[in-house]
Formats: structure tokens, C-alpha cells, sequence
């Protein structure tokens, strides 16, 4: 399968690995940040388009703050003033959003060049090894994601390994455009989200101290389908902070084996009748960050020439909850030797 030069970098040479065929999905994966740099698939209209947010360049992702279409480590989110305890020691990890720990830090794994370890028409393996103290996160980090391409769907499995206790966050930044890249908002696109909670976050980001609050009676509640730009410019206080959705949903209902194999059930459904096309996103993990493109501020350049502009694209990131390291109540993402952390994500594309 074609393997080509992306461009050079000040990291070396970036490659790009092509994956799959019309009229099913095609997947231009990057080995800088094992990065979905472009994502074609069918519509219901019967036009193939790209549905990836991108950058048309290496310079321009590593000069971006976006994460557009990266994979994320070693944590995916926040963690509160980068600061946790483990095993009685007290970790102090790298800082990049109002004095938080976001996404892996300064220099996270979507700024890093992986190795592209295998690859044929349909599948690719990239692996990464994160030193002990890298970031400020204990233990050497062994990191696999495999991507694989089917006739309707595309399938990521992350797995991390290590010889020391530490935390592990994995998950793919992909932005999401069924009208395609370059069309404008998502205003237009439904959103379907399988969770009765979600974490309220202060004016950082940080969730709030206390249970996760019921989605029931707010503009969060999207367990029945909604038009985005509807939910975005509703009046409350959780929305006007984030200037839209940037918030962690807690999933309903336990992990069910898919015909593959994986333990991973349907978590969410975005829509875009225009077009007449459809996603369905499922993921074995306990908690989905909904992100709807609110710092997209016109600087980042896109793929087809134009300017990446708030609201053109949403990010559905499957993961364990943010601060989960200082907070026990919202689950465990300690990693042990001999342990095998995963998360697979699958994203399904069919015609409305």
C-alpha cells in the first residue's frame, strides 16, 4: 500500500500511509502524532468527501494547538494544576492550559514521530516509547495504535505498556465535518450522545468537586438527537464559559463484545441530513469528551486553503474522565508492569 513523504519537519521527514478504497473509506494516516490527516468517505448523497479537520502541512501541526486528528498521550484531558499522588509520591507532570495538564503536555505524543512498525491496503501499526520522566510521567511507556480500514468503518485499538506504576490517557483527536472539510459549521449535524451525567468543569476546565450531574433538564442532555448549533447557543453557565461543549459524558450502560471481538458498544450518533450521512462512534471506554470546535479561532490553516474557524468540526474523544489521577470516584487510570492498558475506537459511517 502507498507509503509517501508528507513533508519535511523540524522533527525529519513526515510519512503518510494510505489506507483502504473507494468506494468504502480512505484513511491518510501521518506518523507525526499518528495523525488522521485526511478521512474520504461515500455520502448518502452518493459524493465522496473528506470528513477530517486537518493542517496542510507538518510545520503548520506542530505550530498548531488544536490536535487536529492526533492521537493523545500519555493523558488525554486534564489533570488539575498537573499535580497527583502515586504510590505515596507526589508527580508533577507538564502544563499547557491555564496552568493544567492538557492532552500529554508541551510536547505530547501527537508532536512526536512514530515508528511505523507494519502496514498493508487495509491495516497500519505505529509505535512510540515515551522515556520514564517524559512530560514528568513515571515509567517507560510502550505504545501501539493500530488502525484498520473495513468496507464501512474505521478502527483504532490503542494499547501502552510499562516497567514502572504510572497513569495512562489515550485517544484519538479527530474532528468530525460529514458536510466536509472546508463546508463551514456543524451547526446543521444531530448529535447523539448514550449518557445520563456529565462533568460540570470550573472556569479552567477542571470538573467540580461531587458526583456527576444528570444531563436532564439542561441543554447537555443529548440522549435524543439535537442539531449542534442549537445546543451551543443555549443560555447556561456550563456553555458560556466553554463558548459551546467542552465536557467530559459520563456513558450509559456496560461494554458488549462487537463481532471482532473488542468490548465496545455504540456511545454516540452524529448526523448530517444535508448531506444525508451518518457516523456511529463506539469505544469500550467509560467517558466521551464532546468538544465542539469552540477555540477553532480563524490562525489554523486547513487542508483545502482555507482557515479553521469555531464550530467547523466536532470532536468525539473516547477516554477515561478528566483528573481521574486526584479523583477515585471517577475510576482508576493507574497502569502497573505487567498490565496492558486499552481503548479501542470505531467509528462507522453508513447513509442516512
Amino acid at each position: 500500500m502507498p507509503v509517501d513523504d508528507f513533508g519535511p519537519s523540524s522533527l525529519g521527514p513526515v510519512r503518510r500511509v494510505v489506507l483502504g478504497r473507494a468506494p468504502g473509506p480512505v484513511l491518510e494516516l501521518l506518523d507525526l502524532g499518528a495523525t488522521v490527516h485526511r478521512l474520504w468517505v461515500t455520502g448518502g448523497d452518493g459524493v465522496r468527501r473528506d470528513v477530517a479537520l486537518g493542517h496542510p502541512d507538518p510545520e503548520a501541526m506542530l505550530a498548531g494547538t488544536d490536535y487536529l486528528g492526533g492521537t493523545i498521550g500519555r493523558y488525554a484531558n486534564r489533570i488539575a494544576h498537573g499535580r497527583f499522588a502515586l504510590d505515596g509520591e507526589e508527580v508533577q507532570v507538564g502544563l499547557v492550559d491555564r496552568g493544567h495538564h492538557l492532552h500529554g503536555g508541551p510536547d505530547g505524543f501527537d508532536r512526536r514521530i512514530w515508528t511505523l512498525a507494519a502496514h498493508d491496503a487495509s491495516r497500519a501499526v505505529l509505535r512510540l516509547t515515551s522515556p520514564d520522566g517524559d512530560q514528568g510521567f513515571p515509567g517507560r511507556l510502550e505504545v501501539t495504535a493500530r488502525f484498520e480500514v473495513g468496507d464501512d468503518r474505521v478502527v483504532l485499538d490503542l494499547e501502552a505498556t510499562t516497567d514502572a506504576l504510572t497513569v495512562v490517557n489515550l485517544t484519538s483527536h479527530l474532528y468530525l465535518n460529514l458536510e466536509g472539510e472546508g463546508s463551514g459549521t456543524v451547526d446543521h449535524h444531530r448529535l447523539r450522545v448514550a449518557a445520563s451525567s456529565f462533568l460540570p468543569t470550573d472556569e479552567t476546565g477542571i470538573p467540580l468537586p461531587g458526583p456527576p450531574a444528570p444531563v436532564a433538564g439542561t441543554p447537555f442532555d443529548l440522549r435524543e438527537a439535537r442539531a449542534v448549533g442549537e445546543v451551543v447557543r443555549q443560555d447556561h453557565p456550563q456553555l458560556l464559559a466553554c463558548r459551546g461543549i467542552d465536557h467530559d459524558y459520563v456513558l450509559d450502560g456496560p461494554s458488549e463484545p462487537d463481532a471482532a471481538g473488542g468490548a465496545v458498544r455504540p456511545v454516540a450518533w452524529l448526523e448530517a441530513p444535508r448531506v444525508a450521512t451518518g457516523v456511529e462512534l463506539s469505544t469500550d471506554q467509560p467517558g466521551l469528551q464532546v468538544y465542539t470546535g469552540n477555540g477553532l479561532d480563524g490562525t489554523v490553516p486547513s487542508t483545502t486553503g482555507g482557515r479553521h474557524r469555531q464550530g467547523d468540526g466536532v470532536a468525539l474523544e473516547p477516554q477515561r474522565h478528566p483528573d481521574t489521577p486526584n479523583r477515585a470516584d471517577l475510576g482508576d487510570a493507574r497502569l502497573r508492569p505487567g498490565e496492558t492498558y486499552r481503548c479501542r475506537v470505531q467509528w462507522r459511517f453508513h447513509a442516512l
